[in-house]
């Protein structure tokens, strides 16, 4: 498993700017798409309240088998009073934060044990165990009486130590035996006043580069022009994520096709590919010639295909934002990481399982988030977009 190296941490008035290490895990390589489409089903099946429910340890709802992670960015986290060093994976799609996958959870002078089981099913794992109260850092701030669980049973995340849950936190709803919402981290920080925000700023680079999350607002150094911003999606279940909503048209002028008509899908920090409704990938596999490459699972074109490919547009609000040709393809870098060839050309865009008007129809992933700035205000219910100075590089 491989990581880069990162750069400190900085800190701006009331929020806080934490480099995220970027993780490639080879031994999960040949499962991304599998990974990506299983995790969609359980984001899916979590509206129907099947959030904490688990009755196979190895199978989630409707019998979903678990799909271990590809790609995945982390932060270290402290916990306890003295504390102990995590390693936790950075999700927006999820809301719980916890330990002992890996290093197990220490009882400190400052635990407290709230007397409830907490379970999780994410599609790339799960995990079981109790639900206490405890000091909690992330960079410079520093939660006490944090709610975290304790995991006594966790499977799909070798090499890491849990999770720290960025999503909304009704996702936490009936994960833990009482049944209520549990605060997550953004929460608690916000309601004691140690950032003025409750907000998130996300950046990614892309090919083999590292991220960077801003707690409790944005960083201005890390995009272009504004911050654009739209209101989150009232369609469910989109609605219970960072849900948007999105159209995508592919080539320009004339030759402009409509890939995917406005509807409602979701960002998410959580998932590598773009995922799109099966009814779309079929317009965009029709016109670009792409086939299905049955090692990897990825889509597939020739030289004098790519060489042909048009730009991806995708419209969101009143913006429209870019993917190139070159963005749409996945690093040739990795091709054998996936269990392809090193010459092949793979794109990055998938099958999100469902026809157009599901509900949640598409993912913006890795892919997408690798080439924009992302922004989420809870408070303001809306998700920000902009232009960095990844938008039109040629690193794939």
């Amino acid at each position: 498993m491989g990581v880069a190296a990162l750069s400190p941490v900085v800190i701006r008035d009331s929020l806080i700017t934490l480099p995220l290490a970027r993780h490639i895990n080879t031994t999960a390589s040949r499962n991304i798409v599998a990974h990506d489409q299983a995790r969609a089903k359980v984001l899916r099946s979590r509206s129907q309240g099947a959030a904490g429910v688990v009755s196979d340890l190895r199978k989630g709802p409707d019998g979903i088998p678990i799909q271990e992670s590809f790609d995945v960015y982390t932060v270290d986290v402290q916990v306890g009073t003295p504390p102990t060093t995590y390693t936790l994976i950075v999700d927006t799609g999820s809301s719980n934060t916890w330990v002992g996958a890996g290093t197990p959870y220490e009882q400190t002078n400052s635990s407290i044990d709230t007397g409830d089981d907490v379970v999780v099913f994410y599609g790339s794992g799960l995990f079981e165990g109790e639900e206490f109260l405890d000091t909690v850092s992330v960079g410079s701030l520093t939660i006490h009486n944090q709610s975290i669980g304790a995991a006594e049973f966790a499977f799909g995340f070798e090499g890491f130590d849990g999770i720290l849950g960025l999503g909304p936190t009704d996702l936490t709803e009936d994960t833990t035996s009482d049944g209520n919402a549990v605060p997550t981290f953004l929460d608690n920080a916000f309601a004691k006043s140690l950032v003025q925000e409750k907000t998130l700023g996300i950046s990614f680079e892309p090919a083999i580069g590292n991220g960077e999350l801003t707690i409790g607002g944005t960083n201005r150094l890390k995009f272009f022009g504004e911050l654009d911003f739209v209101p989150l999606t009232s369609t469910s279940p989109a609605s219970d994520y960072v849900g948007i909503d999105q159209s995508i048209t592919y080539g320009i002028g004339r030759g402009s096709t409509t890939i995917m008509s406005s509807t409602a899908g979701i960002v998410d920090t959580g998932t590598t590919l773009i995922l799109i409704p099966s009814d779309a990938l079929a317009t965009y596999q029709n016109i670009t010639g792409a086939v299905l490459d049955e090692d990897t699972g990825f889509l597939s074109i020739t030289k004098e295909q790519y060489d042909n490919l048009e730009s991806l547009f995708f419209h969101i609000g009143k913006n429209t934002y870019e993917i190139t040709p070159n963005a749409q393809i996945w690093p040739r870098a990795l091709n054998t990481a996936i269990g392809g060839e090193a010459g092949s050309i793979y794109l990055i865009l998938g099958d999100s399982g469902v026809d157009t008007g599901s509900g949640l129809d598409f993912i913006n992933g890795y892919a997408f988030l690798q080439r924009f700035y992302h922004a989420v205000d809870y408070t303001g219910e809306r998700a920000g977009f902009a232009f960095t100075e990844y938008t039109y590089a040629t690193s794939n």
